[in-house]
């Protein structure tokens, strides 16, 4: 069994029913020489997770299932190439791997589902944004959050640039030729407006398809907030003919070849931050009205019992908080018991994915944002 580098979240497997799973977390580095403290650190979570699995499978068993972290831990280039943290989940079949762009806790346990919470705080809605950037040539697209960024792929058939949007309509000649039949044949060019007007005419059709595009294929279906990068000028014209209500007021004011992905990130962040800021105070707000109206709750047995029911439409979950216990799939109730019992996981990363399987939301906060000291807090649907 090989192991796979993937981006989606949620991905599919997260929702399977295989277990034992593997959860592997550890902080990385990008650069040498603190990159070499990485295989190190997963050489020690390994001995963990072969002594978990000794409890209860063959030394068969558990060299197949550790097979992937094997390659891993013996792959040189994989090393070399780490961001700021690592997450590795398996089963009996298979093993995908997150490069992370921001560090995580280590941690390694054996269950029977996948420890998702960290990834969740990386992934979650809450601060997720889309970045236009945008010339009067070319356009590009981006999703990004506080801790990465990363350029969307855009279908190789869609027009991108203002040559293949306008085609023949694009204006590369401002004057016209009007021949008049003297007895030279002298051809005289009369002049249509400026090259000035025809530059802005060229740009403001470009830019109405681009926001066409970007509202109808992406922010309507993301509902993503959308900040643009590009010249100062460039602003003004997208700004006075786009009709996408994603778009934030606060963009980025400069040419987005000028800048790598670390700044755009950094420049990004410092708009999207109020926003998230009110956005979470937003939500715990809601939690004390639910709660204060019998509709919602920081009781984990009610929440659990809520979750199953598909009556919970998003939780708050404490970052660090670990509750060790599980839910019973076939009728919510919770187990509590033992983390280092390879049947046993932690009951708030097992509500996080019920509720995620259910189609609600998964909030995960520091514990200075949570609104209960219980470690979660649910607004239900009804």
């Amino acid at each position: 069994m090989m192991y796979e580098i993937v981006k989606e979240f949620p991905n599919p497997m997260l929702f399977e029913e295989d277990a034992p799973y593997i959860s592997l977390y550890q902080p990385t580095h990008r650069h040498s020489p603190r990159n070499k403290q990485g295989p190190l650190l997963f050489r020690n979570l390994i001995k963990q997770i072969e002594d978990s699995l000794q409890t209860d499978y063959t030394t068969k068993e558990i060299l197949s299932m550790m097979n992937p972290f094997y390659e891993i831990r013996d792959n040189k280039n994989f090393w070399d190439n780490t961001l700021d943290g690592l997450a590795v989940l398996a089963n009996r079949n298979k093993c995908i791997v997150y490069r992370l762009p921001r560090p995580v806790q280590e941690l390694a346990v054996v269950a029977d589902s996948l420890h998702i919470k960290p990834l969740i705080r990386v992934f979650q809605s809450a601060d997720i944004y889309q970045l236009l950037g945008l010339n009067r040539n070319n356009f590009s697209l981006y999703e990004g959050n506080r801790y990465y960024i990363g350029e969307i792929e855009i279908d190789p058939s869609i027009p991108r640039t203002i040559v293949e949007v306008l085609g023949v309509q694009y204006s590369e000649s401002f004057h016209t030729q009007r021949s008049y039949g003297g007895s030279g044949g002298q051809a005289i060019f009369h002049g249509h407006g400026s090259r000035k007007d025809e530059i802005i005419k060229d740009t403001e059709k470009y830019f109405r398809y681009v926001d066409s595009f970007v509202l109808e294929t992406y922010s309507k279906v993301s509902k993503l907030p959308l900040i643009l990068v590009s010249l100062d000028e460039h602003h003004t014209i997208f700004r006075n003919i786009s009709s996408n209500p994603y778009l934030l007021e606060k963009g980025i004011k400069a040419s987005i070849d000028s800048l790598d992905t670390e700044e755009i990130r950094e420049k990004a962040w410092e708009i999207m931050q109020p926003f998230y800021l009110a956005r979470t105070t937003e939500i715990v707000q809601n939690f004390n009205n639910a709660r204060a109206n019998l509709s919602g709750s920081d009781d984990i047995e009610e929440i659990a019992q809520a979750a199953f029911e598909n009556r919970v439409a998003l939780v708050m979950i404490e970052n660090e908080r670990i509750i060790p216990g599980k839910i019973d799939d076939s009728n919510g109730k919770i187990q509590l018991g033992n983390i280092k019992d390879p049947h046993c996981g932690d009951l708030l990363n097992d509500l996080a994915k019920l509720v995620l399987k259910k189609r609600g939301e998964v909030v995960v906060l520091p514990e200075e944002r949570m609104p209960s000291k219980k470690g979660l807090a649910a607004i239900y649907r009804y």
